[in-house]
């Protein structure tokens, strides 16, 4: 196949989804590396042209889905982020349905349930979902991949779960914000990647427009203060405090409370932290 845009690509796509419906050719296709050459193909598509491509390229990589040796190289590729990007997309039923089977296939493979978890799928099949599909196989698949992934992240660790809800913007009063032992037991999962969930939960009090997201922010700030030795150091290092402090005048009585309460911690320390519980 060719390795830039021609006009042989979609005949050879088109040829290929048609040969690796033998398992012989995708012991072939594999050995010969073409698999890499495939999931370059992978991306949103607009035009006719394009969405057939589309369409042809991820039925290859379904079919590639049930030859293991292929599962296992398709997880060291960046072919599950191209998978989700161009069903997010995609309003083209056919795609929709070629990824969601790919992915219901991948689902129980290695990491592949944590990584779609990681990338959002959870949410954007729930967004699948609440569209009018006409075809069955395919809200079966949806239903499908929805309960696999629930199933996913009831195994993921209590900071597994906590990681995704700060990644996904979706901050809420579950219990483990106000879970001492939470806290006390992951303090340290919070350095991981230069303080990402940090920089993230100060991302949220600027770009939420979601008072409920933005009051649970700043109390978790405050709790990582409380619970973290450098707690103050390292959320002054990253200016959350100004950020925090805008939100003391929200009009939203939640916000301006845990942001006065990420304020006084920030100030006090976590000496006297335990005094100023609400």
């Amino acid at each position: 196949m060719p390795s830039h845009p021609s006009d042989g690509i979609p005949t050879a796509v088109n040829c290929l989804a048609t040969l690796l419906k033998e398992p012989v050719v995708r012991s072939s296709f594999l050995q010969a590396d073409g698999v890499k050459l495939l999931v370059l193909l992978i991306s949103p598509a607009s035009t006719q042209l394009s969405i057939q491509l589309l369409y042809e390229t991820c039925l290859c990589v379904w079919l590639l889905s049930y030859y293991e040796p292929a599962i296992e190289y398709l997880a060291t590729s960046r072919t599950l982020p191209r998978l989700i990007e161009a069903v997010k997309s995609s309003t083209k039923e056919k795609v929709v349905r070629v990824v969601v089977l790919t992915l219901r296939n991948l689902l129980s493979k290695g990491t592949y349930g944590a990584q779609m978890v990681d990338l959002g799928l959870p949410q954007i099949v729930q967004s699948l979902k609440a569209q009018a599909w006409s075809d069955e196989d395919l809200l079966e698949a949806l239903n499908q991949l929805d309960e696999g992934l629930k199933d996913n992240i009831k195994r993921l660790s209590s900071f597994d779960k906590y990681k995704q809800e700060v990644l996904l913007g979706r901050l809420d009063w579950s219990p483990m914000h106000n879970d001492s032992a939470f806290w006390r037991d992951n303090i340290t999962n919070f350095e991981e990647n230069d303080f990402q969930i940090l920089r993230v939960l100060i991302t949220i009090l600027d770009t939420s427009s979601d008072p409920r997201a933005q009051a649970v922010a700043c109390f978790d700030l405050s709790q990582f203060i409380q619970h973290h030795s450098a707690g103050r150091i390292i959320v002054t290092h990253l200016k959350a405090k100004e950020r925090v402090m805008k939100l003391m005048n929200h009009e939203n009585d939640e916000v301006t409370k845990n942001a006065l309460l990420c304020i006084q911690r920030l100030f006090l320390g976590a000496k006297y932290a335990s005094f100023l519980q609400a």
